[in-house]
């Protein structure tokens, strides 16, 4: 088996002014939280947007694994569509002390360069540091965080801190080498 060096960068906000965010985009890009548990449309954001950067973790969730993850108080599915298709989608994840992790953030490839993904992660950002009025029980965030890795996007570390998150930690681990799955043979551009 072939292993290859991984950076995994944590980065962090403190305050909800700690936010700087993007302008929107021009055309009809609306984002629109999927307030249904749906594991057959999770799994497809999943997929399509990791597809060809190696995202692999939740591709063996069987369909109950992925409802139980879904119906857990203080997550949500933000989803950004171009005129009606999905774009990309950030997911949400409370969790103690009144944290909430962007758990995942990105855009299907055809997306990508149009300027929808500083506006679907400041509006994710925010919806973050909003998570508890539409969660009752839920504590008001203090901190929103996420972690990126060398396996990401070319523009994802840039985006980040350009959304005002700063790098609180780094490692580096060695990880088996997995080829990107892809949704399907020949679907991204080479």
């Amino acid at each position: 088996m072939t292993t290859i060096a991984v950076t995994t960068w944590s980065l962090e906000q403190t305050a909800p002014t700690d936010l700087l965010p993007a302008a929107a985009p021009e055309g009809d890009v609306r984002i629109v939280r999927s307030e249904v548990p749906s594991p057959e449309f999770s799994r497809f954001l999943y997929a399509s947007v990791g597809g060809d950067i190696r995202w692999t973790d939740r591709l063996s969730w069987p369909y109950a694994r992925w409802r139980e993850h879904l119906e857990r108080p203080g997550v949500e599915t933000w989803v950004a569509y171009d005129r009606g298709t999905p774009a990309g989608y950030v997911e949400l994840e409370a969790q103690d002390d009144a944290v909430v992790e962007i758990v995942y953030f990105g855009l299907l490839p055809a997306f990508r360069g149009r300027r929808i993904g500083g506006h679907l992660l400041s509006y994710g950002t925010a919806r973050a540091w909003d998570l508890a009025d539409r969660w009752a029980g839920l504590s008001p965030t203090k901190r929103v965080w996420l972690h990126t890795c060398s396996k990401d996007g070319e523009h994802a570390m840039d985006n980040y801190q350009r959304r005002g998150f700063k790098l609180f930690d780094t490692k580096v681990e060695e990880e088996a080498e997995v080829s990107a799955p892809g949704p399907w043979p020949g679907a991204f551009p080479a």
